[in-house]
């Protein structure tokens, strides 16, 4: 579940946290009444006018054959999609209706799909918009809503309320196969008055003949469990958590039960979470109606070790101290106005909070002797990552002030056009501010306000422009951008955006191309805000001789060896500790000592330590010990289809990420759900495990000769004889002597998706950061793994799905998967294997091209 994006010379990586932004979304469906936005498509450069210009028509290309548009994998004729609601079997055939609107499908063998038109339910009075939900057939009619003959589908979802955002649980029903859905007069059938209780998930329990609901709380980390007679009066049954990876809020639970290794006789439960969008989660065990205990221990126990220190004396006593923010002695608990701090394991541990975020400081241990090959502590906190090379908070790049919007006005010759007509910088205090004023959007009329703000002209003069910018990540190149762009000659030679953030970032032009040539900038916005973050943010504006340093706004634990950082940890964005693990095996019988920084004077900015020691084994965080569907980053919302016949069990998951969902350079639809996948429970190792492969069908899609690779060895990069978009690839490879080895898929031009194996650190990975299309968000460049031990004979079996933008990556025995979407060029499909640091063996590649499921 390890996604590691793009971050320059940072001896830490991380995954970004990711929190659902499902209100932005739904604000603007609930007005239009489906999730169909805009599509994103490249915009022509503005003129040095004000007024950017429209984008270029051209002819469209026939609906479901568009660039990256999925071709086996399900996606609205236009639109968004998200979460899989509604999952439910009737009268042979498959349901799946969309997250917010309940706009719907059909299939028969959940490969080919039918469009459905669907009125979806109208919103309890003073609703903003609905949340997801599930399905069932009501056979017995408990309801009423039916009749024995044509029993009715009872939909259960989340209602938000405007203002509050107060959640719901909400009922509705059909009698007519899901075309047309009628609001129960009497709901909300349930209200907590919460604002995080969301995402019901509803079946019948046989045991006890009546319905059982899990539904998420979400703040909590808590699934609930409700039961019902009818489906409209609820009674409360029991909870379960927290528990596993709490690194988010959790959202749309699913409970089922199936046989283990077959054997109808032997069931247990299976229990599936979202995780704020860091990936699904599941926990297998057993249920009893009200309570779901999940196999395995309770606890976790770290590996044992020699202490260096764990701060139970409630002394720092030879660790030294400068600044503030470590206070005089370790804390014992949350410091005055933290939130509450958990994780900790004994009575004390390092808090910077003393004084608050502002506060800055470092902790530094005494010398010692790396003696074992692991270094465990715990680590909670800000996450700000040490990044080498960076210079003290507030260094300016070397040159000219160009503006830093510290007056009143923009200042002389500036224009503005629209919704900012007559506005003015703002004296508002944001992140990495380093002026008293800044350039704001928001004003006068918060995100819905549209126009532009343009400077006077000015000659090139400088080899580099650095600016600050921050607000919404809405790129010029597509639909709705809220963006700073160089023009010259009425064309944009530059153009950034922002970063989804109230925290300024330094972005830096070369410019060394336009120098001598008239220029002006340009700040565009023309985002509503009805996808987040509809304004911008701009501070100083520098014509400068460097790019833009890196400033050293770090809160991170340093292992520092000869006066250098060679190691180093950062938090989460959490008051939760958890556990970090450095391999220093390298660093044996080196003296080491242990720093820990807060230089960041933002949000977030402290860093929470404690329990540091030697040991043998690495000590695994939540991430590491947790059980997930699926490693991707793609991969969320999972839901599974109640009623399939023969007791069946199979998934469906939104293919996306909240952290560059409103980005994907795809038009008139933005997103997919993943292929459905058949679900089991084996046991592997001694412990039972979900395995998951593609549902059968899929073969029927195989079209053309298999072409088959057998029997070659690998050093460097050598082409197979298999190209294509639609493949089912399927993959037996050996390690050899290669340090990596693996596939490389929709190659061309430079662009590639590698499918590797990691023997260092015994993992599977797909790294996309050469797979096409991947600046239009910073988030989505990046690596993710999966742990996976290679076979008795060095080998690994591996399953490859790639539609045109997407690939889906199983291990032949379906324990791990990993989903990622791509967005490579359409003339990029090859097909290359792969190893590196030695020699690594093909023992045999099937591929087959797939048809089109909308031909």
């Amino acid at each position: 579940m390890f996604r590691s994006p793009q971050r320059p010379a940072a001896l830490t990586q991380r995954r970004p946290g990711r929190f659902r932004g499902r209100i932005a979304v739904l604000v603007a469906a609930a007005a239009a009444g489906s999730l169909a936005f805009a599509g994103l498509v490249p915009a022509a450069g503005p003129a040095a006018a004000a007024t950017p210009s429209a984008p270029t028509t051209t002819s469209a290309p026939p609906a479901y054959h568009e660039p990256y548009r999925p071709q086996f994998h399900y996606s609205l004729p236009t639109g968004w999609i998200g979460d899989p609601n509604g999952l439910v079997y009737k009268d042979g055939l498959y349901y799946l209706f969309s997250y917010g609107t309940w706009r719907g499908a059909v299939s028969k063998d959940l490969v080919h799909w039918t469009n459905i038109d669907v009125k979806g339910p109208a919103p309890d009075p003073g609703a903003s918009a609905f949340f997801s939900g599930s399905a069932v057939v009501d056979t017995g009619n408990t309801s009423g809503f039916g009749t024995a003959k044509n029993p009715a589908m009872v939909a259960i979802y989340t209602s938000v309320q405007a203002g509050t955002n107060v959640e719901s649980q909400d009922i509705a029903y059909s009698t007519d196969d899901g075309r047309t859905w009628t609001r129960y007069a009497g709901d909300p059938v349930i209200d907590l008055h919460s604002v995080n209780f969301r995402d019901p998930k509803v079946f019948w329990y046989a045991p006890k003949h009546e319905w059982m609901m899990a539904v998420a709380l979400s703040d909590q980390y808590k699934v609930a469990f409700y039961t019902s007679p009818d489906l409209k009066t609820w009674t409360p049954a029991g909870t379960f958590g927290p528990a596993g990876a709490t690194a988010g809020v959790w959202e749309m639970p699913d409970l089922y039960q199936l046989p283990v290794d077959g054997d109808a006789k032997t069931q247990k439960w299976v229990l599936s979470v979202s995780v704020g969008s860091t990936g699904v989660q599941y926990f297998v065990g057993s249920f009893d109606g009200s309570t779901f205990v999940p196999d395995g221990p309770a606890t976790y126990t770290p590996p044992a070790g020699t202490p260096l220190d764990t701060f139970d004396s409630g002394s720092y006593g030879n660790w030294t101290a400068t600044g503030t923010a470590f206070g005089s002695a370790p804390a014992s608990g949350a410091l005055p106005d933290q939130q509450p701090v958990t994780g900790y394991p004994g009575s004390h541990f390092v808090d910077s909070f003393t004084g608050g975020d502002a506060a800055t400081g470092t902790l530094t241990s005494p010398a010692f002797t790396i003696d074992r090959s692991r270094l465990n502590f715990l680590v909670g906190g800000g996450d700000n990552p040490y990044i080498a090379g960076a210079v003290p908070f507030g260094t300016l790049p070397q040159g000219t002030v160009f503006t830093d919007f510290s007056g009143s006005s923009y200042g002389p010759g500036w224009t503005t056009t629209g919704a900012f007509v007559g506005t003015g910088p703002s004296h508002e205090t944001l992140g990495n501010q380093v002026s008293p004023g800044v350039l704001d959007t928001w004003g006068p009329v918060g995100d819905p306000g549209e126009g532009t703000i343009t400077s006077p002209t000015f000659t090139v003069s400088s080899p580099y422009i650095d600016l600050q910018v921050a607000g919404g990540t809405h790129p010029m190149s597509q639909a709705n951008p809220t963006a700073v762009n160089l023009v010259i000659g009425g064309k944009v030679v530059e153009t950034t955006t922002g970063n989804n953030s109230g925290s300024l970032a330094w972005t830096t032009w070369d410019t060394s191309a336009y120098q001598g040539q008239q220029a002006q900038l340009q700040v565009v916005d023309q985002n509503d805000g009805s996808t987040g973050w509809g304004h911008l943010m701009v501070g100083d504006i520098v014509f400068a001789s460097e790019k833009a340093p890196v400033w050293d706004t770090q809160t991170s634990v340093d292992l520092v060896v000869d006066g250098q950082v060679v190691r180093s940890a950062t938090g989460k964005n959490s008051e939760s500790l958890d556990w970090a693990s450095w391999n220093v095996a390298d660093l044996q019988g080196k003296q080491a000592s242990i720093r820990i920084v807060d230089n960041a004077t933002g949000g977030w900015g402290h860093i929470l330590a404690d329990d540091f020691s030697l040991a043998d084994e690495p000590a695994l965080n939540q991430l590491q010990r947790a059980d997930w569907i699926d490693y991707g980053a793609d991969f969320y919302a999972e839901n599974t289809w109640n009623d399939a016949p023969g007791g069946r069990r199979v998934n469906v998951a939104w293919m996306n990420d909240w952290a560059y969902a409103a980005n994907v350079p795809t038009t008139p639809w933005q997103g997919a759900e993943t292929f459905p996948r058949t679900e089991s429970l084996q046991t592997i190792g001694g412990k039972v495990r979900l395995v998951q492969t593609p549902v059968p069908a899929l073969a029927n899609l195989r079209t053309g000769p298999v072409v088959t690779v057998r029997k070659q060895s690998v050093a460097g990069t050598k082409p197979l004889a298999v190209s294509g978009a639609e493949l089912d690839v399927q993959a037996r490879l050996t390690a050899g002597t290669a340090s990596t080895f693996g596939l490389n898929v929709r190659t061309g031009g430079g662009q590639y998706t590698q499918i590797g194996y990691d023997t260092s650190t015994g993992e599977l990975y797909v790294d996309r950061t050469h797979s096409g299309q991947t600046d239009f968000n910073a988030a989505f460049p990046g690596r993710a793994t999966a742990p996976v031990a290679l076979d008795a004979a060095g080998g690994i079996g591996l399953r490859i799905l790639i539609d045109p933008s997407s690939v889906e990556v199983f291990t032949a025995d379906g324990t791990r998967v990993i989903t990622e979407q791509i967005f490579p060029d359409a003339a990029s499909t090859g097909v290359s294997a792969f190893a590196t640091g030695g020699t690594a063996g093909i023992d045999s590649v099937q591929a087959w091209h797939l048809k089109s499921i909308w031909n």
